[in-house]
């Protein structure tokens, strides 16, 4: 181990044809295709041990995040296998360092993404060599190496290092307990299975109560593209699961701040739990104004924002009440842990953006690491579920009465079946050269 190096880093791009049933349709996003630039981080350790992640993207543009992302090989190889393991802040150090590259942000948009693919594959493959999944590799961590992880420049105004690892030393009071109480029941979560923008109301009635059925506590329903549409399917769905389950409300970005306060309030009166994304994710007292205008709902955001200062901002301007983290859109497990830190400062609970390609897979670590090592409780925190894509990895979620399982296999869950990359590597796998043929003789049979 000690003499081993990075030999390579792959990068592939992966899509789905999600579009085609309207999974994943919002009033911003009508045709997603799930999507991910897959990285494969491989040593000359010689015990077959890699470490896997990924970008999380919506189909066009996945080879510019792929593209982005192989631009960073030649910046990984050669590096000691277990330095990176030790320190893998010292990966994104270095990269969002290089000052030729953090021209292209700084510190956010595909170039950052593409950063934060690479240290999750660093954080995947030191897991494994660890013996342990992320979440217990974070929780048995030291509160002063943890602190060390996280790049406190832009934030030191509202957190310290010093403060940091006071909140982690607290954190350890009672880790115990709570890790037996996570591996016996799991951590909660909410279901956005129901409630895609393109599903008929039919549908979303039947899989609302289908949640409610399975243990879930709250469901989301997108909103914004027409307001007697979200009226009339927000009624449907309250009907459907009764006044005791929350149901939050998703505008994916869609709305100006003065429309956001409108909108929001004419939904009123079905009580929605929250509102998700009501404006741009950059308008950070856009997100102030809207949250007094629209009390008692919740305003909740984050699976957009560029980093952990823009976080410390919508902290510190008391524009947001939920904080929702995503595993892939900032630079990796490093800054998501700032972001955490820093909810945990202002006591802003945080409720992750999942769904996607494997992102319930990931952030489920954070959050599980969140309630045994940082924050300690789960009380008004909920990771979002979303039923696709699951079966494409090695390391699948299990959700069982509305909590999710904790993961058990060492690493970061973020490994995909050798098949599934096969067959929808784009645009050569084997799904998608048999759909362009298909495609090819249905064009060959209209025009007969």
């Amino acid at each position: 181990m000690a003499a081993a190096r990075i030999t390579d880093l792959d990068v592939i791009d992966i899509r789905f044809p999600t579009s085609r049933e309207l999974d994943g349709s919002d009033a911003m996003n009508p045709d997603p295709d799930y999507s991910a630039a897959y990285v494969i981080l491989r040593t000359d350790a010689g015990d077959g041990l890699e470490g896997h992640a990924f970008t999380f993207t919506i189909g066009r543009g996945n080879d510019v995040q792929a593209a982005a992302t192989a631009a960073l090989r030649d910046h990984v190889l050669g590096l000691s296998a277990e330095a990176v393991c030790a320190d893998p802040g010292s990966v994104g150090r270095a990269l969002t360092g290089d000052s030729q590259l953090r021209w292209l942000g700084p510190e956010k948009g595909v170039m950052h993404m593409a950063i934060g693919a690479v240290v999750n594959a660093v954080w995947d493959l030191a897991a494994k060599r660890a013996g342990r999944p992320v979440w217990k590799l974070l929780s048995d961590a030291e509160p002063e190496w943890l602190a060390d992880q996280v790049d406190f420049r832009y934030i030191e105004d509202a957190l310290t290092r010093e403060e940091a690892v006071a909140l982690l030393r607290r954190g350890k009071a009672g880790a115990v307990e709570r890790e037996a109480r996570l591996l016996a029941n799991g951590y909660p979560a909410y279901t956005t299975s129901p409630g895609w923008l393109g599903y008929s109301d039919e549908k979303l009635v039947r899989l609302a109560e289908q949640a409610v059925a399975d243990g879930f506590t709250q469901i989301k329903l997108k909103v914004g593209a027409d307001l007697a549409d979200d009226v009339r399917r927000l009624r449907a769905a309250r009907a459907a699961v009764g006044p005791d389950v929350r149901i939050a409300v998703d505008a994916n970005q869609r709305w100006n701040v003065a429309e956001a306060v409108e909108w929001t309030n004419a939904l009123a009166d079905q009580a929605p739990y929250w509102v998700e994304e009501p404006t741009s994710p950059d308008d950070i007292l856009g997100h102030a104004t809207v949250r007094r205008g629209v009390a008692p709902v919740k305003v909740a955001t984050g699976e957009h924002v560029h980093n952990r200062i823009v976080f410390k901002q919508l902290l510190q301007a008391e524009a947001i009440d939920v904080l929702q983290i995503d595993a892939t859109r900032v630079g990796g497990v490093n800054e998501n842990l700032a972001i955490l830190l820093l909810a945990a400062k202002y006591g802003v609970p945080v409720c992750p953006h999942a769904g996607g390609v494997g992102l319930c897979e990931l952030v489920r670590h954070l959050s599980m690491f969140d309630y045994v090592a940082l924050s300690g409780t789960s009380e008004d925190r909920v990771i979002e579920y979303v039923d696709h894509l699951h079966e494409h990895f090695k390391d699948p979620v299990t959700v069982a009465n509305g909590h999710y399982r904790a993961p058990t296999t060492p690493g970061f869950s973020s490994e995909m079946h050798a098949a599934s990359i096969a067959a929808h590597r784009y645009p050569d796998g084997s799904f998608w050269v048999s759909d362009a043929t298909g495609c090819a003789e249905r064009r060959k049979g209209t025009n007969r």
